[in-house]
């Protein structure tokens, strides 16, 4: 019996790292549009701490979601918590970015 409960650590543990792997590799897919897009406009003047804030962010919600719904069996509970995370995911980025709130975070 518990050799069965190892493998089944193992077994989660691998899906967990994939999962893990899929949000970085998708942030840094969408780290390249804005990328691609200063090599084709002055629109986009990201610097480095642009895509450093940015690849935190979309990294650190995507990673939370993974863990958070890791244990979650209906898709409902899984929506809910993926539309809570995008909606703080997209109210810091308009923060960082027009400060809609004028909170500190947002600069002068």
């Amino acid at each position: 019996m518990r050799a069965m409960n190892n493998h089944d650590d193992a077994q989660n543990q691998g899906a967990l790292a994939k999962s893990l792997g899929r949000v970085l590799l998708g942030t840094g897919a969408i780290l390249m549009i804005p990328l691609v897009a200063m090599r084709f406009t002055r629109e986009v003047n990201w610097d480095v701490f642009d895509f450093l804030v940015a690849g935190v962010l979309l990294a650190g919600i995507g990673s939370l979601y993974v863990l958070l719904t890791r244990k979650l069996r209906t898709a409902t509970q899984r929506r809910a918590i993926g539309g809570g995370l995008l909606l703080t995911l997209l109210l810091t980025w308009a923060e960082l970015a027009v400060g809609i709130f004028g909170s500190p975070i947002a600069g002068s």
